[in-house]
């Protein structure tokens, strides 16, 4: 019989975390079901290669959005990782906590003990990040945190830019003050690529109480209105897992609403649709969702100072080869090594748009790239009010969800965009850039006025890959609400979800970090157990906030 006091589903950046903090004291059992394979092999553990894994059917779940209404009927890529470590092992590796406000948002909309003095306590628990503020970052958890060698001037130049547009420059994004230009912080140590496998899931497994299975979760199998186990296909054949205290689902923002209305848990009218008997009218299961969106502005650079001139077959197998016998050189960064957190106008109190610079013009996935020497920012806003939905396309579980974002849904995402986009041409044309700086090559210098600036938008925005909020947490009285504050699923017992779809609202910056945060905090409720002391440290708010956006 496969039993344990504990089943987790999914081993990505919350569900390792748990597994982790879980069976920590040895006193109980913890089963992780996980789907995807071994995350063994440079694609992976090479920070540098992190366009590959997440194009690879092999890692990644291959998800996409519906055709999006708004950017002219595009289908976007959503991928997230079927891989031991989840999405924390292809992702970009770019280390960001959130802000303050943003988690005392969540406490103002019902997510009770979840604001920032609440949570900072669990980031700091979780970390190893020696180069960090003094006092506000932690020293001694299992997530090893690095700043990159920033040895291309171009990163200077960036932050310098920063400088002479009147911006701030911040020393810790991640300390007290977010608000400024500095240094990206990584996920990699050692010169390999630092996910909650490598922190969480195999120092985890060492432990005798601990068990990986790999198999597909059906549904979660309910008895009474109490989860008792989890139903899963391994090697063909369906087999239960029998959870003796309570089953944990951390299956991403699109596995874990998708598996609740498996099981009967969701909007009832859409699950009858589908044939399957509800068990918790719970409406808001699949709703919510959220992500960010960005745009690459990119610039010739005069210099052959570019990552350009190592895009070739020899000079990558160079970088592959030091990478692996030496684990030095351009191979052990993601290259996001400089960036920027921005308010985008007066009278906005914390930043609202991120900014990860590049001294190369290249896609995300690697491709289209500019055939020259050249720079580029990823830019966004970061608290778009568009909301989307994942639904089932039928009740076979095998089969892909419906995700639809409605990205650009509302209007102010569209003059929040077009301000990023000129904000970007600012800080480019400052001094600091002038010994590099060549034409524009997107969106073009011939791209000026609102609706030629709308036409790029929609044509050429990506996502960040920052699915979030689709089972939101807060009250219990709220029908929105799919989880209460101690992540526990409404209307069902023994059952709770503990991953980035609990966000009542997506955090300021990319999400690895506040996902793993949620699993520690989750594996104190699971176990019963006196939350951390509340910090008591207040973060910097600039002081000019209402008068200026500098």
């Amino acid at each position: 019989m496969l039993e344990a006091d504990f089943i987790i589903i999914g081993s990505g950046s919350a569900g390792a975390a748990l597994a982790y903090r879980l069976s920590e004291d040895g006193q109980h059992s913890v089963i992780v079901i996980e789907y995807g394979g071994s995350d063994i092999g440079p694609f992976i553990q090479m920070p540098a290669a992190l366009s590959f894994p997440m194009n690879m059917a092999r890692y990644d779940w291959g998800f996409e959005s519906q055709p999006e209404p708004h950017l002219g009927g595009r289908v976007l890529a959503t991928p997230r990782g079927k891989v031991v470590g989840g999405s924390s092992s292809i992702n970009g590796m770019v280390y960001v906590r959130g802000h303050a406000r943003d988690f005392d948002y969540w406490a103002e909309q019902g997510a009770a003990g979840w604001g920032f003095a609440d949570v900072l306590p669990y980031f700091k628990r979780m970390e190893n990040a020696p180069e960090g503020e003094a006092g506000w970052r932690g020293l001694n958890g299992p997530l090893h945190v690095r700043r990159g060698p920033r040895d291309n001037p171009l990163f200077a130049a960036f932050v310098e830019a920063g400088r002479q547009a009147g911006f701030e420059p911040t020393d810790d994004y991640n300390g007290g003050k977010q608000e400024g230009f500095g240094a990206l912080e990584q996920t990699i140590h050692k010169g390999r690529r630092w996910s909650t496998a490598n922190a969480y899931l195999k120092p985890a497994l060492k432990r005798p109480n601990v068990n990986l299975i790999n198999g597909f979760a059906q549904r979660i199998v309910i008895e009474n209105q109490r989860a008792i186990g989890v139903e899963i296909e391994r090697r063909g054949q369906i087999q239960r897992v029998r959870a003796r205290r309570e089953v944990v689902i951390a299956a991403s923002a699109v596995n874990s609403p998708k598996l609740l209305m498996l099981s009967g848990i969701g909007p009832a009218a859409h699950l009858r649709q589908n044939g399957i008997e509800v068990v918790a009218d719970r409406p808001g299961v699949g709703g919510n969702l959220q992500d960010h969106l960005e745009l690459y502005i990119q610039q010739e650079s005069l210099k052959p100072v570019t990552l350009y001139s190592k895009l070739n077959l020899v000079s990558k197998a160079l970088i592959g080869a030091e990478w692996l016998f030496f684990k030095s050189g351009l191979g052990t960064s993601n290259h996001f090594e400089a960036g920027a957190f921005l308010r985008s106008r007066a009278g906005v109190d914390y930043p609202d748009i991120q900014y990860h610079f590049l001294p190369v013009a290249i896609r995300y996935d690697g491709k289209a790239a500019a055939r020259s020497h050249g720079f580029q920012a990823h830019v966004g806003p970061m608290r778009s009010k568009s909301r989307g939905t994942v639904r089932l396309a039928s009740p076979d579980a095998w089969e892909k969800p419906e995700i639809r974002f409605n990205y650009m849904s509302h209007p102010d995402d569209w003059s929040d965009f077009r301000h990023c986009i000129r904000l970007t041409r600012e800080i480019f044309s400052q001094a600091a850039f002038s010994p590099y700086r060549g034409r524009e090559i997107a969106p073009g210098e011939d791209v000026q006025s609102d609706a030629e600036l709308d036409d790029f938008i929609r044509q050429h925005a990506e996502s960040a890959y920052h699915p979030c909020g689709t089972c939101r947490m807060g009250a219990r009285d709220d029908r929105s609400s799919v989880v209460d504050e101690k992540c526990r699923v409404i209307g069902v017992d023994g059952l709770r979800v503990a991953d980035s779809s609990i966000f009542p609202r997506i955090t300021n910056g990319n999400l690895n970090a506040p996902s793993i945060m949620v699993g520690e905090k989750a594996a104190d409720h699971l176990l019963d157990k006196t939350p951390l002391e509340p910090s008591n440290q207040e973060p910097w708010i600039n002081p000019r906030w209402r008068d200026s956006d500098r």
